[in-house]
């Protein structure tokens, strides 16, 4: 078990070298490894926080010990005064056994993160880097976005009264560009993908000083998105489920899924990791199809769902080690299927999800249809973003009636 110098709450640990840093000042990337990084490959160097385990456990004896302090001994902040007054996390764990009036052989349970304050999961991430911007008198953070983390940023910077930079590519939808715009965000439209955005505000970073919200760069991104699998946890009476379905763009949702019942799992909570199933859609597969392959290649993106539609998964290689050290596993889903489940998950729970979220779902139902999930199994699926973030992409799946006249005998011939 490793030791932390008392004066520090946390370290730095590199996921790839594994050298450790002291937490003074702003730590991004691990110098060592990023010095080798290229532009065309998934950077190597993402750094992960670990705790004074040993200290932790002597102090909290328990799981609900640390869960009354707000989980504060596992996250990078010195008060928990220092998040925004918004409602971020403590979403609602829904759970079905049904679907189209037909009884499920196993349980599914729907992490409704769309219940945040922006309406997507990427509001954990940006509250964790909001807070420690203030603690550290950082009043500007900028970040790279196809739409979600970039009005989540946004969203928490208003209220935290900071200012938002947000570069997004030019083909962001129009309803996530309204959100950024609507909090009083600076927006740059970039002309390219995802990563040219990416690749821009790390400049932008270096040369204006600002701080970078971007995950599988910021570090503390990952502390954010794991206090889901701290609510999991608790949702679930303390007890790990059989499976959970995360959708996959950078990795950086799954890590931060894998590092919360890690930690817990290291402080001795939890006796077993639960199995946990990257999903990806087929049009844009760069992490799952890589993982099992000796030489990385790319394969242009070109999904309906925008959130995971990434070329280089910034956060691979983090992602590809907990699959591999937990027996995670990795699944493609067609565009197809997930709009299909994104239609299903509508009408069958009242939850509409974007076509991302919706993909989690999709990769649930696809193993229902080959008879891959264990029956009796509780399943979780996580739900990240609300449908209303992309109506442009749900379009295909209406069909809009035509309006008639206000005479009761019109509405008798519509055959209602």
């Amino acid at each position: 078990m490793m030791k932390i110098e008392k004066t520090s709450k946390f370290l730095y640990e590199c996921s790839d070298c594994g050298k450790q840093y002291t937490p003074n000042g702003i730590h991004y990337l691990c110098p060592v490894c990023a010095a080798t990084n290229t532009t065309a490959l998934p950077p190597k160097g993402v750094l992960k926080l670990i705790y004074p385990w040993e200290d932790i456990k002597k102090k909290y004896l328990d799981f609900d010990d640390l869960k009354t302090s707000g989980f504060q001994a596992i996250l990078p902040v010195k008060s928990m005064e220092s998040f925004s007054y918004l409602n971020i996390g403590k979403t609602p764990l829904y759970r079905t056994n049904t679907i189209d009036n037909h009884d499920l052989p196993f349980t599914v349970f729907l992490k409704d993160d769309a219940q945040n304050p922006s309406f997507s999961f990427k509001d954990r991430a940006s509250s964790l880097v909001s807070a420690f911007a203030k603690e550290n008198n950082i009043n500007t953070i900028v970040a790279a976005s196809t739409g979600n983390a970039g009005s989540s940023l946004a969203c928490i910077c208003a209220a935290q009264k900071q200012n938002a930079i947000i570069l997004v590519p030019e083909s962001a939808p129009l309803a996530k560009l309204t959100q950024i715009l609507m909090y009083g965000a600076r927006i740059v439209p970039v002309k390219g993908t995802y990563d040219d955005a990416f690749d821009l505000s790390i400049a932008a970073t270096e040369a204006f000083q600002w701080y970078n919200r971007n995950t599988a760069f910021n570090p503390l991104t990952i502390e954010g998105k794991k206090t889901a699998a701290l609510e999991l946890f608790d949702q679930m009476g303390s007890k790990f489920p059989d499976r959970i379905y995360v959708p996959c763009g950078d990795g950086v949702i799954i890590s931060g899924i894998y590092k919360g019942f890690e930690d817990l799992f290291t402080l001795g909570y939890l006796q077993k990791m639960p199995k946990i199933i990257a999903v990806q859609s087929d049009k844009s597969d760069n992490l799952v199809r890589n993982i099992t392959q000796n030489t990385f290649t790319i394969k242009a993106a070109s999904t309906i769902a925008d959130s995971i539609s990434v070329d280089i998964p910034r956060n691979y290689h983090m992602a590809a080690g907990f699959l591999k050290k937990y027996d995670g596993e990795g699944l493609l889903v067609t565009d197809h299927e997930i709009m299909e489940a994104s239609a299903l998950l509508s009408k069958n729970t009242g939850l509409f999800a974007e076509p991302a979220a919706a993909t989690a779902f999709a990769g649930l139902w696809k193993h229902h249809r080959s008879g891959s999930i264990p029956e009796g199994s509780n399943n979780i699926v996580m739900l990240t973003g609300s449908g209303l973030k992309d109506l442009r992409a749900v379009q295909s799946l209406l069909d809009m009636p035509q309006a008639i006249e206000p005479d009761i005998k019109h509405l008798k011939n519509i055959g209602l």
